[in-house]
């Protein structure tokens, strides 16, 4: 019997279309939140809508946790136990959340020269679409070192583009500077914000939340190209995101993909409700 492909694993914070982890065969690791005394796994046992009602009670503290040491390595110790040759986990950006270092312990505790740790510098889609092709060339019977190789390609192309409505909880989460939080409250300006090395960082200032919507597009069509992969996420601002899919399809109708979701509790949990993002791939040399 030949052995099954390399394994893909990844968190929740993908936010991967629904039903395509199952169907792809990845594994998904969730992040957990924490709402006042409850503790909730990220995308498994607490919805947008819970989140957003937590988030309005001020009296309710929202934090988020990333996955122990512990939950990866009987994960990979579970897989590798089935017959896998090689495990590829590929995690949000490690400067935004400690999951890649704690994946990466559980790794060298586990079976270090079997399974590789990738940084995707991404989250969201950004995060998802490298994941799925890592996914597509395992399932293709592609070695670790390539499937690696193409979780890390896709990542490095994609591009997280997002506006929220009020900066203050990235910066009480550590994820954004100060001066950038201060920057969303001057003059009632709204940033445009985007993923620099895996960080969050300013790139326009806007007005108003239809500017803000304009120039999102705009940015998209401009990085997108024929055969792109594109994502629009948000948290309770479905109007928005699909005003948003819709024109990403009408310009870009050489687009392989636009998907639309809803964020799920952790990164929600820094966005806010009224974040609306979007990711863009460009097609690489051999499509994604």
């Amino acid at each position: 019997m030949s052995p099954s492909p390399v394994a893909v694993v990844t968190d929740s914070t993908a936010h991967l279309p629904p039903g395509v982890a199952e169907r792809r065969g990845i594994h998904v690791v969730p992040l957990e939140v924490r709402l006042g005394e409850r503790t909730a796994r990220d995308g498994v046992d607490v919805s947008a809508a819970e989140l957003i009602a937590a988030l309005a009670d001020r009296t309710l503290l929202v934090q988020t946790s990333r996955p122990t040491p512990a939950a990866f390595a009987e994960r990979f110790t579970a897989l590798l136990d089935d017959g896998v040759p090689a495990v590829v986990a590929v995690h949000l950006s490690r400067a935004l959340s400690g999951t890649w270092d704690a994946a990466r312990l559980a790794a060298q505790e586990v079976a270090p020269d079997r399974i590789r740790v990738v940084d995707s510098g991404a989250i969201a889609m950004g995060l998802g679409f490298a994941v799925l092709a890592a996914a597509g060339a395992a399932g293709a019977g592609a070695t670790a070192d390539d499937v690696e190789a193409v979780a890390g390609a896709v990542a490095a192309r994609a591009r997280v583009l997002f506006a929220v409505q009020d900066l203050e909880r990235l910066r009480r989460g550590g994820r954004i500077g100060a001066a950038s939080a201060l920057m969303g409250t001057a003059l009632s300006v709204k940033p445009i914000l985007h993923l620099r090395d895996g960080r969050i960082a300013p790139l326009e200032k806007v007005r108003t939340a239809s500017r803000a919507t304009e120039r999102l597009v705009a940015l998209a069509v401009a990085e997108a190209g024929p055969g792109a992969h594109l994502a629009v996420h948000h948290l309770g601002a479905e109007d928005r995101a699909e005003d948003i899919a819709d024109r990403l399809r009408e310009q870009l109708p050489d687009a392989t993909e636009v998907h639309v979701s809803e964020v799920g509790a952790v990164i929600g949990a820094h966005a806010g409700p009224g974040l609306v993002g979007v990711v863009v791939v460009p097609a690489g040399p051999a499509g994604v």
